[in-house]
């Protein structure tokens, strides 16, 4: 029962995470190419028209690689997690219905729209890319509006055998206050993934002394927005830390592994956790009730320890709180790269700071490294729940043979690492041959 909780929870890992670097940066483009579609059908300046087709086509790229990444998803349910779907389908249906009715639908009807359209019809064309970033986003809405009631339930009543949830008040499910933290969050991320990619790529032509408008107001674009979110990140990540640890203790604890409970509770800039024996190995320049400003909003507020958890309802500890560090270490440095970026433009040092160029272009994988340890934090801080507080992850599972679901995992995996090979290769040949910008 162990391995086969595991390999599940591998696999169903292994394609959320891979869908969900495409989603990242479909809800990014999206939204930016049907910017670039509307100012060229106000403008009429040429250099709107390429910049839409040229990000265009790297978003077309990643939009149709994306959807064939979603649909594994959807089929783990009923194979992997038959015991879970079971508890969950009244509350669980509802918004994934909604999602593929009307999201879904949206984005790929006007997709389609988007692309077989010409330029002699750009008001509906850029009107169709409007509604292919709505649909988008939209998903993302419904999507997490599923799992934020795993993170939070509400608006629910569980049968008298516990068999089941039974959703009573869909308002309530909808307005999750959980569902808005997230939903701002992962936005925010998506756009500066996308911001960073753009960034990147425009460093690329630059090194190669490619300094047409497209690139050069692309990068005026991007940094920005890069600077934008990389500022508003942190800011709603603290309040979220206070969330959550209202709503779930023992991840909040687990994000900065606090063991003990206390109150003016520090944080140590050195820490390395050792959860077999209930402490901290290293703690080195502590900052007195820092920890406590940052969860409670009060340096002498009270966390709950860990130790102070059942030990059958604490997370992997060592797991949530490097994810954690991870994603902040990398928050940071995204600031100060987006700073440099704005600087050197500014100043006019731009296509000359090879250093820099250099930098953004490597820097690309950063934001999709933070996007997984953010969603790391989020998913295994919950466990040992799939639903918090109502039904644990290992009362999930199917009961499939060992076998087959590893050797699903490993041909879900390879699958997933060819389509990942494949968009780099498509996506790299774009750019390379993009010199001109026609």
């Amino acid at each position: 029962m162990v391995e086969l909780l595991l390999l599940s929870r591998i696999q169903f890992a292994i394609t959320v995470a891979f869908h969900f670097l495409f989603v990242s940066l479909t809800l990014g483009l999206a939204l930016l190419v049907a910017g670039m579609e509307t100012a060229y059908y106000r403008t009429r300046d040429e250099t709107w028209r390429k910049m839409a087709d040229f990000w265009g086509r790297i978003f077309k790229i990643n939009f149709a690689i994306g959807l064939v990444t979603g649909l594994a998803m959807t089929f783990q349910f009923g194979t992997n997690w038959g015991a879970y779907s079971e508890f969950m389908g009244d509350v669980f249906g509802s918004p994934l219905a909604v999602e593929a009715l009307l999201a879904f639908f949206l984005e790929g009807t006007f997709f389609g729209v988007w692309i077989f359209l010409d330029r002699n019809r750009q008001k509906l064309k850029a009107f169709s890319m409007w509604m292919v970033a709505l649909g988008t986003n939209i998903s993302a809405l419904w999507i997490i509006t599923a799992n934020g009631f795993m993170q939070n339930p509400v608006g629910y009543e569980l049968l008298a055998d516990g068999s089941k949830v039974v959703m009573t008040d869909f308002f309530a499910l909808l307005t999750n206050s959980y569902v808005w933290y997230m939903l701002v969050h992962t936005l925010l991320s998506a756009y500066l993934l996308t911001a960073f990619l753009i960034i990147g790529i425009c460093s690329y032509h630059f090194l190669k002394k490619n300094n047409n408008e497209v690139f050069s107001r692309s990068f005026r674009i991007a940094i920005v927005l890069a600077l934008i979110t990389s500022i508003l990140l942190p800011v709603l990540g603290h309040g979220y830390a206070q969330y959550v640890t209202e709503i779930q203790p023992a991840k909040g604890a687990a994000m900065d592994a606090i063991w003990e409970t206390g109150a003016s509770v520090p944080m140590y800039l050195i820490q390395v956790p050792d959860a077999s024996t209930g402490s901290n190995s290293i703690e080195l320049l502590g900052i007195p009730g820092l920890a406590s400003f940052l969860y409670t909003g009060s340096f002498s507020g009270t966390i709950t320890g860990l130790n102070q958890i059942p030990a059958d309802e604490l997370p992997p500890v060592e797991m949530v709180f490097w994810s954690f560090k991870l994603m902040t270490v990398l928050g940071f440095l995204f600031i100060a790269q987006a700073l440099a970026g704005i600087y050197l433009q500014k100043s006019g040092k731009l296509y000359y700071s090879d250093k820099y160029l250099k930098l953004m272009m490597w820097s690309i994988p950063l934001p999709y490294i933070a996007i997984i340890a953010g969603w790391n934090v989020a998913e295994v801080g919950r466990q040992p729940w799939i639903v918090y507080g109502l039904l644990k992850t290992a009362d999930g599972i199917s009961s499939v043979p060992v076998s087959e679901v590893l050797f699903s995992t490993l041909l879900i995996s390879a699958f997933y690492l060819a389509l990942i090979v494949f968009e780099i290769y498509l996506i790299k040949k774009t750019v390379v041959n993009a010199t001109g910008v026609d």
